[in-house]
């Protein structure tokens, strides 16, 4: 055997570890959910194809000739009974692109299809494009939104000034892709996510308006917009749902994660907030509940984050982050729930239906004051004496 064959050997058999690798429940937890031992998307899922020349003649030294940096803020959806990710994966040249990777059992095993999706692009083409949420919407369409980022050519010498818009693509089979035009807005969106359903016979968007790419600006949090044509997207009005508030979870910004979840209690909805801290921005993740008949009226939110990164998760390219913007619910009421840690790889946590309600309504919300926090904390030592 040749020493170009050895390699190429060592690397398949590394791959193949990683990829049947089986995954481990974590001991110990909250009981509100399970997190488990191994992320089930890196870097080092993406095929070796993508990475590597397998020609000796072109590559006698079997180097990877395309690198891949991170697999992160993955879409989600069960498809034909496999677990899908629509996965954010960021080459070494700080370029995103799409591309599904699938499991039959959600928390391990997962293994990239042969080939990214080929996204069209708008008619003015975008630099990157990142964050699909996916959407089974109930007019048979499969859509993907997701952001679309582009130079700020209002600012010809500042490299770094950027504008987001909502990109919107939608599918039958997840193959082929038809984009529609950006969604139309007067504030830059990089996180819109699709209602499920029709309200009022209108398509409902999750917003969240910022004055600038990064700045929130006047954005208030979560906002709420109904268009009447996704292939003529366009916010006239929108109204903010979820709000932000000083000295919390979500101090600089809060946005939807995957569309909510439906239940017989209500819209299950999963979220990020961001505060400022001396190491740079902290992303957490919560939950809230919203009203069956009236998907904007909040009815229960818990204090406090729901999921942060913990561990080896808080270190990455961008360190103490957890984003999520894909979940699973199947039928017999699991919940997988995708989270990236410090955009660098994927993870799952699972739980239930209802043990994610039973933690929205009987968690004390945020009284947003020391006094408040310490009063919901006597009155649980109270209650547990009593028993």
């Amino acid at each position: 055997m040749s020493e170009f064959q050895a390699k190429v050997n060592a690397v398949k058999k590394h791959f193949e570890e990683l990829i049947t690798r089986k995954n481990e429940p974590m001991e110990h937890g909250n009981g509100i959910y399970t997190k488990y031992k191994y992320p089930v998307v890196t870097a080092e899922h993406t095929p070796l194809e993508w990475r590597y020349d397998f020609s000796e003649q072109d590559n006698p030294y079997f180097e990877q000739r395309i690198m891949m940096n991170a697999t992160l803020n993955s879409g989600a959806i069960k498809w034909k009974d496999k677990y899908l990710l629509v996965v954010r994966v960021e080459g070494a040249d700080r370029k995103s692109f799409f591309a599904i990777a699938e499991s039959p059992n959600g928390i391990d095993h997962f293994r990239f299809w042969d080939e990214p999706i080929t996204m069209p692009d708008d008619i003015v083409p975008a630099t990157n494009i990142y964050d699909m949420r996916l959407t089974a919407h109930e007019d048979g369409y499969i859509y993907g939104i997701f952001c679309a980022e582009r130079h700020d050519d209002t600012h010809p010498g500042d490299l770094s000034a950027a504008t987001a818009t909502a990109g919107i693509a939608r599918t039958k089979d997840l193959v082929n892709w038809e984009r529609l035009p950006d969604l139309k807005t007067k504030s830059q969106q990089r996180n819109v996510v699709l209602h499920p359903e029709f309200v009022d016979g209108k398509y409902a968007l999750y917003t969240r308006p910022q004055d600038g790419f990064i700045e929130t600006g006047s954005g208030g949090g979560i906002g709420w917009a109904l268009v009447d044509d996704m292939t003529h997207a366009e916010v006239t009005e929108e109204k903010i749902i979820n709000a932000r508030h000083y000295h919390t979870i979500m101090e600089v910004k809060n946005g939807e994660g995957p569309h909510p979840i439906k239940t017989d209690r209500g819209w299950l909805h999963l979220a990020h907030g961001v505060r400022a801290c001396a190491s740079g921005l902290r992303y957490v993740l919560y939950l809230y509940m919203t009203a069956l008949d009236d998907p904007t009226r909040v009815i229960a939110q818990p204090g406090g984050y729901f999921l942060v990164p913990e561990g080896e998760e808080y270190i990455g390219d961008v360190m103490n982050v957890v984003f999520a913007n894909g979940w699973i619910a199947d039928e017999d009421g699991k919940v997988f729930i995708y989270y990236a840690s410090s955009d660098t790889r994927m993870h799952v946590a699972t739980s239930t239906i209802d043990q994610l309600i039973d933690y929205c309504l009987n968690t004390p919300a945020d009284g947003l004051t020391t006094a408040a926090s310490v009063e919901n904390i006597k009155r649980l030592i109270a209650k547990n004496k009593a028993l």
